[in-house]
Formats: structure tokens, C-alpha cells, sequence
């Protein structure tokens, strides 16, 4: 018999990204009666659908999509909410939920609740860098010899995974604001025992409403935490503010930190790696510290962040699809910058993609200082327009590698970071950055 054996549970909110997917199967799997609802209409999360239709078929999960139903609310066991669902404090569904006597949690704390050993888990927050920290902790650990489960945030339900984790293994977790939130419900808190918070920024207020709402969920990362638990606060984050749990042993980062050999490039990543590295030792014991760096300095990074494709001809090639932002393009362009001689003037930067209005004049006003400026999509003929003379019109991505490829000269790079959406001329940023890095082998195989 499952856990849930014959109790109703309803997953509220699918998602596009299939963010209901894995609560929803394992649920089933657990013997439960399940209802998947979502306020978007099936046509709009096709994708999704597709994934829960043999389970569909045999009627162990239910549809109702293109609206919720008060009364799918009142009548239930087990509530599970997307971390998505806006404002959950005042969703009037899950107040029926929880009047009706439901339990109200999330796919996250199902998660945390059933890890065999809470003091194994690393858990990592910030407004940024928290990805690449909670890779560089996997991939350190496991080239020292231990076995690290990865996942939260970063994607991909690990309810699935629970019975092939056991207590040798360490679990890094990514974990958003909206997880802590969840995570932090006074009944069932919860709390890793490693927490890592790289840095604070206001973000997400669409969510939260309000800056002090987003840092307090944040701050649930150590308010329940043990003594004798351990946190790691990246640079300007002050212990004393943050630092909640009594006798909890607390490690703070300096800016001035280095560690030698770091593929990743900026400064943004020496910081990084540096709270990583950190995280690390506090796992395995503060003797390893120098293991844990040279751990973290081989990380190749995340797929589609900043990540090297290619070093042929004395030419780099970085794939940073994932940057959707012109902030986040202007980011990657001072972090290349800092690897090569020559700086800025050596980046052949492609950008330009789906228009979501965004102001795109950080990178047009970068254009005279870069190498060359290669422009596709949606916005890529106002944006080259916006640019002068140092920008190219390319209109799709292999015209704009082709030229990049061909202007650059040995101890240059390529970087692609477009500073937009990709859904004019791909599925997601993911296909984005794999036919970048395809484009870039064919150019190079044809000149070989």
C-alpha cells in the first residue's frame, strides 16, 4: 500500500514547465486519487498534458484545467500548491482547502520531509547565483568521492528519486523564495543543515508584494535551523542579521577571496565559487577546504549560463542562452571581458530575440566598445539600428555565428547572451543555446 492510499490529493497548477508533473506522479504512485488543476486551458499547457497522459488513460489522475473549482478544494485530503500560484497566504482556494481541514503544502516539502538525513542536505538561496552555487557544490562533491543528489529549483521533481536516496548520499537543493515560504509553515517547518544564502536583492515582487515579504522568505532558510547547524552568507550579508538559529555555526565570505584555476568566468563567479567551496567544507569538515576549492575551480557551469562551447583557433565560444535580460547580457559582457586582454573590444556579441518590451539600450549603448555586435530575432533590426556602425543585422542565429565566427580574431570570443526572450524563433532558451553550439562545430568543421 502507498502512503496515500486512498486519499484524494490535487495538484493546484500544472504549469507550462510541468511544475505539477512530479507531485502529480508520485502522488499516484503513492496510491492516491489525484486531481491536476490549472487556471490555463489545456491548449496552453500542451506539453504538460502530454507527460500525465498514461496516467490519464488508466484513471489514476484527473483533469480540470482552465479553472479551479471551490469545491475540488472542500472536498479533499492533500492540497499540493506550485510554488508559482501567486500570493498563497491570500488564495482564496486554499483557504477552502485548509477550512475544508486539507493539508496545504507543497511538491518541495514533500520532498524535505522524507530526506533521511536533514544534517546531509545543503540548501542554497539568493537573488542570484544560487544555480551555479548549488551546481559547483555537486559537481565538487562528487569528484571528491561522495555521492550528491542535485535538484529544487533547478529542476526536476526529486520525488521520484527518494528511494535511491539514502543516508550516505548528499542532497544540494536549490531553493526559491516561494520554496522557503512553503518550506517555512510554522506546523511542518523545515530547515537544511547546511544553508547558503549568496546574496539579496529585491526581486520577485510580483510574488511577494513587498521587499521586507521577499527577504523574511529568504530568511527562512536558517530561522529553523538547529544548533549546531551551519550557514555559509555570501559577501555583505551580515551574520548577525541573518543568523537565526542559537548555536548555529555561521561562515562568512569576503569579497577578497580567490581561488586559483576557476573555468568559469567574472568576478560574479569568483564569488561563487568561493561561498561554494565554503558550503563544501562545512560538509565534509573544514580540512578539506583546499579540496573543496579545487573542486568547485574545474565546474564547467550550467547548461546555457556563461558555459564554454568551444576553444578552437584560439577562438572562445560562450553559450549564455539563459541570459533573457539586458541586465544579465551586460553581466556576461563585463565577465568575458575580464578573461580576455583585450576586454570588451575582443566579445563578438550576438543578441536580440522575442520582444518583451524590455529596454534594450544597455546593450545598444555597448555596441562601439565590443569587438562587434551580431543582431537576430524579433528585436534584432531595432536593436542594430539603435546600435551605429559597430552592430550587424543577422536576422537568425547561424548568419549571426557564421559572421561572429568569421571576424574573430585569435584570444577573441563569441559570445551569445541575447538579452531576450527566445520563443520568436525557438521553443525555449535550451534549444536556443544547443543550435548555438551547433552552428559554432558546423562553422568550424567547414573551415577546418
Amino acid at each position: 500500500m502507498g502512503e496515500f492510499d486512498g486519499q484524494r490529493a490535487v495538484v493546484m497548477g500544472l504549469g507550462r514547465f510541468g511544475g505539477g508533473l512530479g507531485a502529480a506522479r508520485w502522488l499516484a504512485g503513492q496510491g492516491a486519487d489525484v486531481l491536476v488543476t490549472d487556471l490555463e486551458p489545456e491548449d496552453r499547457l500542451h506539453e504538460s498534458v502530454r507527460q500525465l497522459d498514461d496516467l490519464v488513460r488508466t484513471g489514476r489522475v484527473s483533469l480540470r484545467l482552465g479553472g479551479h473549482n471551490v469545491s475540488d478544494f472542500t472536498t479533499c485530503d492533500l492540497v499540493v500548491v506550485n510554488p508559482a500560484a501567486a500570493t498563497p497566504w491570500e488564495n482564496r482556494f486554499v483557504r477552502s482547502a485548509r477550512a475544508g481541514g486539507a493539508r496545504v503544502t507543497s511538491e518541495i516539502a514533500l520532498v524535505c520531509e522524507r530526506l533521511p538525513v536533514r544534517e546531509r542536505v545543503i540548501g542554497i538561496t539568493g537573488s542570484a547565483g544560487k544555480s551555479t552555487c548549488a551546481g559547483m557544490m555537486a559537481h565538487a562533491l562528487g569528484g571528491l568521492g561522495e555521492r550528491a543528489v542535485l535538484g529544487g529549483n533547478i529542476g526536476g521533481s526529486l520525488l521520484g528519486e527518494l528511494e535511491r536516496i539514502d543516508d550516505s548520499a548528499w542532497v544540494v537543493l536549490e531553493l526559491s523564495s516561494a520554496m522557503l515560504y512553503w518550506l517555512g509553515q510554522e506546523e511542518r517547518a523545515w530547515a537544511p543543515g547546511i544553508a547558503v544564502v549568496t546574496n539579496l536583492q529585491a526581486n520577485h515582487l510580483d510574488w511577494h508584494g513587498t521587499e521586507e515579504h521577499y527577504e523574511q522568505s529568504k530568511k527562512l532558510i536558517l530561522k529553523h535551523q538547529r544548533p549546531g547547524d551551519r550557514c555559509v552568507l555570501g559577501p555583505g550579508l551580515n551574520a548577525d542579521r541573518w543568523r537565526a538559529a542559537a548555536g548555529c555555526v555561521c561562515v562568512e565570505v569576503d569579497e577578497s577571496e580567490r581561488i586559483e584555476g576557476l573555468v568559469l568566468p567574472g568576478r560574479h563567479n569568483m564569488i561563487n565559487a568561493c561561498v561554494s567551496a565554503r558550503a563544501v567544507a562545512c560538509a565534509l569538515g573544514e580540512d578539506r577546504l583546499a579540496d573543496a576549492r579545487r573542486g568547485v575551480a574545474s565546474y564547467p557551469g550550467l547548461p546555457h549560463r556563461l558555459r564554454l562551447v568551444s576553444e578552437t583557433g584560439g577562438v572562445l565560444a560562450y553559450d549564455d542562452s539563459k541570459s533573457t535580460t539586458p541586465g544579465a547580457t551586460m553581466l556576461a559582457i563585463e565577465a568575458v571581458g575580464e578573461t580576455l586582454e583585450r576586454g570588451r573590444g575582443g566579445i563578438h556579441l550576438i543578441a536580440g530575440g522575442y520582444d518583451k518590451g524590455a529596454d534594450l539600450a544597455p546593450i545598444a549603448g555597448a555596441a562601439a566598445s565590443l569587438g562587434g555586435l551580431y543582431t537576430i530575432g524579433a528585436t534584432g533590426r531595432a536593436l542594430a539600428e539603435a546600435s551605429g556602425d559597430a552592430a550587424r543585422y543577422c536576422e537568425t542565429l547561424e548568419r549571426a555565428v557564421r559572421r561572429a565566427m568569421s571576424s574573430a580574431s585569435p584570444g577573441d570570443a563569441v559570445l551569445l547572451s541575447p538579452g531576450c526572450a527566445s520563443w520568436d524563433q525557438f521553443d525555449n532558451f535550451e534549444q536556443r543555446g544547443r543550435r548555438f553550439a551547433d552552428h559554432v562545430r558546423s562553422f568550424l568543421g567547414c573551415t577546418a
